[in-house]
């Protein structure tokens, strides 16, 4: 695996199958709150070919015409999975004595999706000691990468105010943990944390059937004045950790570039107000701001509940996604979460807006902690409520 840094990494996207069953199972949910936007672009135009250099043909044979070029092929927009906050607390951490069946429930929902991109809120590895002064502190063990990796997970950001939950002297696990998660059989690549303040805002970039979709992640937690005070977290030059973007300038930097070479790019923010239904005023400038430098998918989590999603100009903004594996449901509110696929085509391909459709699979958190698909009724509320959150989102419907 090519060392992490400034470069993105390009990496293949392994598609995972399940059974019909199950896979029906949750389409049908998916389609009792789905909202569409116009269908794809008609094929690009035909570009015009040469004729290889020479004299004229000889007088005895006759001309011909070159055969016609084929038609410029357009790769078939890829399907986005994304879920908001996993950890491994509560009734989850038994669970992690069994990997390879740690998060099966949650497979059905990644089943046939191209790329599956969540948020990994805790500290992962051995080692260190819980850091002073923090009242929730996380840990986990290597095999937590193993368990995501295979329920279909494609992709987790460490970028949030958990991943340092043990402290700097348990960060050399984490990254040899990070480096055998990506080269396993089944890979899960880590965003959003590394050796220096490069590596921590390095995107990734996958080959998804001939789309290259790149994923940044980055934390804005402390925008929230009620944070842990985890600033002192941030990567730099010579110092390994998160990717801070509490200033975002780096970030917005990285997002250009990564716009250069990707055809689309994801970016996954920690960010907001805890137990805040809608996004504050830094999180409507920052999204405005990534949607400017060309970010085509904005979503993100730490309020522990949904928060409005929809259309921001030629990009799609779920500010966000609440808690998806965790340790308590809790009320009403903090228990609904779900699934957000977004079927998108490449902007390269197309002067339309990036993404086609976008949809919600609605689910509960149960008192073991993992998401289950609802009821029809519940269903139903889920788009009611979905419908709420956006008028206070400033976004328009997809």
């Amino acid at each position: 695996m090519p060392v992490r840094g400034s470069a993105a990494r390009v990496e293949p996207v392994r598609r995972r199958s399940a059974p019909v069953a199950a896979y029906v199972a949750v389409l049908v949910a998916v389609l009792l709150v789905s909202g569409c936007s116009g269908g794809p672009a008609g094929p690009p135009g035909v570009t015009e070919s040469t004729g290889a250099p020479g004299s004229a043909a000889p007088s005895d044979r006759p001309a011909t015409s070159p055969p016609p070029p084929a038609p410029a092929r357009r790769p078939p927009p890829v399907t986005i999975a994304l879920a908001g906050d996993i950890h491994f607390e509560g009734p989850l951490a038994a669970r992690l004595r069994d990997p390879a069946t740690a998060l099966a429930p949650l497979a059905e929902a990644f089943a046939d999706i191209d790329l599956t991109i969540a948020n990994l809120e805790t500290s992962v590895g051995t080692g260190g000691r819980p850091e002073p002064g923090k009242r929730f502190t996380f840990s986990a063990g290597p095999e937590a990468f193993s368990a995501l990796a295979a329920a279909g997970v494609d992709v987790v950001t460490m970028a949030n105010n958990h991943a340092l939950d043990y402290g700097r002297a348990r960060l050399p696990s984490t990254f040899r943990a990070i480096r055998r998660a990506s080269a396993a059989d089944q890979p899960l690549e880590v965003v959003g944390i590394g050796r220096d303040v490069d590596a921590a805002f390095a995107p990734v970039v996958q080959d998804v059937r001939g789309t290259l979709v790149a994923t940044v992640g980055a934390s804005v937690a402390d925008l929230d004045p009620t944070a842990d005070p985890t600033g002192h977290w941030a990567a730099t030059g010579d110092r390994a950790g998160i990717a801070d973007a509490v200033d975002p300038a780096r970030l917005l930097e990285e997002v250009r570039r990564t716009r250069g070479t990707a055809d689309v790019v994801v970016v996954y923010l920690h960010w907001g107000v805890q137990g805040q239904r809608c996004p504050s005023p830094d999180q409507r400038s920052l999204a405005a701001a990534l949607v400017d430098a060309g970010a085509d998918v904005v979503v993100g989590s730490h309020a522990h509940q949904l928060q409005g999603d929809g259309r921001l100009d030629n990009a799609y903004v779920a500010y966000g996604l609440g808690n998806y594996a965790w340790y308590s449901p809790g009320d009403a509110t903090t228990s609904r979460t779900g699934v957000l696929y977004l079927t998108i085509r490449p902007r390269a391909h197309s002067a339309r807006p990036p993404y086609v459709r976008a949809s919600w699979a609605p689910q509960r958190i149960g008192t073991d902690g993992l998401p289950a698909l609802t009821t029809s009724q519940d269903a139903t509320d889920f788009r009611a409520d979905r419908e709420s959150l956006r008028a206070c989102s400033g976004l328009e419907a997809p």
